[in-house]
């Protein structure tokens, strides 16, 4: 049974929602020197390696793999890590990080429509208006590059950026799904899936990684140690002492702190329609989620 948050808990939501705000003006720098492959690749194999290396250290056992726990691991593997990773690597490569980090702000609504149907979380009224408005959001974020699809290539890095927010989302309701199982396993085991997949492809089209500068190194090294192993841990962390509900406090921040993160470390110009998106993403995110941002904020 969860508790009402410590103080600890809600360090830890606001650090998390700092890291992975922050993770796609990272990805940024990191594409200063390296492929999108490459920057995928080095993500999902240094945060599987970390992972590994804490469970040896804590002692954690590897689940027997049953073929429905398998399956899970693989599917959860590609759609949380090997195939939202190389799509917002490619994406950025073309359009600014903070398109990037408002994009991961739809994750939530499209969750849950998918719940509805997948999972034990009927769709009422208010969540139905709450992600109507939060797709209109989506809607202006991505409007002209709609009008453009065809016609070079930011339309279609804009839709990349949007596909890996499904994929998330797809992916959050396969995770609900999963039979039980430790999760830092879980986040092991998924992660080596990514990295099992994207290590040939990387060798294939982009060899092995060699010294690109000091700034995007130290990017890459940060994306796999930082945003992928360390914030799971706080995210486990968190979701045991406070709960999951609280956990949702993190998506209101992602968005605004890759904006700020975007204008203000990599000078980004956001063009007024980001604004209007992420208001109107945030509301709906706020109408969906109401009963569960109020037990999140007063413990009721």
């Amino acid at each position: 049974m969860v508790s009402q948050p410590t103080n600890q808990d809600w360090i830890g939501v606001f650090s998390l929602g700092l890291i992975w705000g922050g993770t796609f003006m990272v990805v940024a720098m990191a594409l200063e020197g390296y492929g999108p492959i490459t920057v995928a690749t080095s993500r999902t194999t240094l945060g599987a390696l970390t992972l590994l290396l804490l469970m040896r250290i804590t002692g954690r056992r590897f689940p027997t793999l049953t073929p429905a726990l398998g399956g899970s691991i693989i599917l959860i593997g590609l759609l949380s890590t090997a195939i939202p990773f190389i799509l917002l690597s490619w994406g950025q490569q073309f359009v600014p990080s903070a398109f990037a980090g408002l994009s991961m702000a739809a994750i939530p609504l499209m969750v849950l429509p998918l719940a509805h149907f997948f999972s034990d979380e009927p769709l009422n009224l208010r969540r139905f208006l709450g992600v109507c408005l939060g797709f209109s959001g989506a809607l202006v974020l991505i409007g002209p590059g709609l009008l453009q699809l065809g016609q070079g290539t930011e339309p279609l890095a804009q839709m990349a950026c949007i596909t890996a927010a499904l994929c998330y989302a797809v992916s959050s309701i396969l995770t609900r799904r999963c039979p039980p199982v430790d999760p830092v396993a879980l986040a092991a085991l998924t992660l080596l899936v990514g990295a099992a997949l994207l290590l040939p492809i990387m060798l294939m089209t982009e060899g092995l990684p060699e010294w690109q500068g000091t700034r995007p190194t130290l990017a890459l090294i940060a994306l796999g140690l930082v945003p992928t192993a360390l914030a799971n841990l706080l995210r486990v962390s968190i979701t045991r002492s406070a709960g999951s509900v609280f956990l949702t406090l993190v998506n209101y921040q992602v968005p605004v702190w890759s904006m700020v993160f975007g204008a203000w470390i990599l000078s980004e110009a956001l063009p007024l329609r980001f604004y209007i998106a992420l208001t109107l993403i945030l509301t709906g995110m706020a109408i969906s989620q109401w009963f569960s941002l109020r037990k999140a904020l007063i413990g009721r």
